[in-house]
């Protein structure tokens, strides 16, 4: 059975954003434009997508390994031969349809892909272009309709007559084709054009020009917006920004203020759940109901049980389950996991270990490479010194255990159930359980050692002024 396919564009060298990074490469909402055309096209429900790469081919291919099939636009001669560089591989895909789109326009919704694909397919059309309507259509082709309704041509700006240029409906930039009338359309295109460049807005011409069916579809015009530079990419992240938040706050989230916030377009979030200023939702994070998140708190990748509060914290690939506390300050980086209720306080960083349920690391810790029990008390300034030089060990503590103030747990080592530390003490081996570990020297006190030190000083003080 023929299979549909996707042809993304993404061979641009986007000099107006001097950079570095391929200009598809470059982020909306931290996620890059690309992976947004791609998630679109997935989610429209099409497995077989093909990106078209030229400038910066290696970042572009690097990026999309294993995802997509990449196909090499070795000169840039306009975005005909850009599909023309696919056209062996849609040969596989004879009989069925083909979506075209450009890899800088990031905001199409796969619903918008989905439903262009069924009005291409129930009007039998060889193609469709998604279209859209704004108040201000200067700088887009214009779409001319006969008067059925269907596509004459599309006008590029620069060539459109007064008349022509009134149009208000303009090329959103994405295209529905049927795989058999866009091969021979590819083959018959020409660049007779003062850039000498091949365009494939001239393959809806063409096919209209030989009684071919080429209709429109009316999306809404924010989903075809594109990014050519750096303010056009700012304007994008705050469209998006924008859309985002006001989805998450009709789906229950409160957001009370919108000032510094910002979420990714995979960021799943629970009802309930309040977003204050400054918070910033990265990745794919996923968040449950009845959680306070920020303010100024940062998540990338990290998921957050029920009833959770995270207060100007950062958190990398954390799990919290719920009832979790963490904050002010602390940092919790990937591979942490703390289990129910667990509370995390101010200037506390976390690495690659597990808390147990209701334990406490109020302040002023480090807890690295660890497996810490269920109602654990770690005292502040405790440290697990988990990295000789050359290898990391784990130190483990027991359910129920003490850790006094300024402990130091040199791995690999472990506490036992319900086993105490002293305060200041330096561990380096086992504590068995319900036993007390007192690592350091005894006090001494030696009376007027003070009074003498300091009465000498103000003796060499006064020998100096002379």
């Amino acid at each position: 059975m023929p299979v549909n396919c996707a042809v993304i564009l993404a061979a641009g060298e986007g000099k107006r954003m001097k950079s570095q990074k391929a200009k598809v490469l470059q982020e909306v909402l931290f996620k890059p434009m690309l992976d947004w055309v791609i998630d679109a096209v997935h989610a429209a429900g099409i497995e077989q997508i093909y990106v078209v790469t030229g400038h910066n081919r290696e970042q572009v291919e690097a990026h999309v390994q294993g995802r997509v099939t990449t196909v090499y636009q070795a000169q840039q001669l306009g975005t005909g031969h850009a599909v023309m560089q696919a056209a062996p591989m849609l040969e596989r895909h004879r009989g069925a349809n083909c979506l075209v789109l450009y890899g800088d326009a990031p905001l199409f919704s796969a619903a918008t892909l989905q439903a262009a694909g069924a009005h291409h397919e129930e009007n039998h059309l060889a193609a469709t272009v998604i279209t859209a309507f704004t108040t201000d259509p200067t700088g887009y082709g214009r779409i001319v309709r006969d008067g059925n309704g269907l596509i004459q041509a599309i006008v590029e700006d620069k060539d459109a007559s007064e008349e022509q240029k009134r149009i208000s409906e303009i090329n959103g930039g994405a295209y529905w084709f049927s795989v058999d009338a866009l091969l021979p359309a590819l083959a018959a295109l020409r660049s007779n054009n003062a850039q000498e460049e091949y365009y494939l807005t001239d393959v809806p011409y063409s096919m209209n020009f030989k009684g071919q069916k080429v209709g429109a579809y009316v999306a809404p015009f924010a989903e075809t917006a594109g990014a050519n530079d750096r303010y056009q990419l700012f304007k994008l992240n705050e469209a998006a920004r924008k859309a985002i938040l006001t989805n998450h706050m009709n789906a229950g989230v409160s957001i009370p203020c919108r000032d510094g916030v910002m979420i990714g377009p995979d960021v799943t979030i629970g009802q309930d759940t309040q977003i204050l200023p400054g918070t910033i939702l990265r990745g794919r994070c996923v968040i449950g109901r009845g959680c306070v998140i920020g303010p100024g708190s940062v998540l990338t990748d990290s998921t957050v049980g029920d009833e959770c509060v995270v207060n100007q914290s950062q958190l990398t690939q954390t799990t919290l389950e719920a009832g979790v506390t963490v904050g002010p300050f602390a940092h919790l980086r990937p591979g942490t996991h703390a289990l129910e209720r667990v509370h995390i306080g101010d200037f506390v960083e976390v690495k690659n270990s597990t808390v147990g349920a209701g334990t406490k690391l109020p302040h002023l810790s480090y807890i690295g490479d660890s497996d810490v029990g269920a109602g654990v008390n770690c005292g502040c300034g405790t440290v697990t010194a988990n990295y000789d030089g050359r290898r990391k060990f784990r130190t483990k503590i027991g359910d129920g255990c003490f850790v006094g103030c300024h402990t130091c747990l040199v791995a690999p080592v472990s506490l036992g159930e319900g086993a105490y530390t002293a305060a200041g003490s330096v561990v380096t081996d086992d504590v068995p359980g319900g036993a007390l570990a007192v690592a350091r020297s005894r006090q001494q006190v030696k009376p007027g050692w003070a009074d003498e030190r300091r009465a000498l000083t103000e003796e060499k003080d006064g020998q100096k002024g002379k």
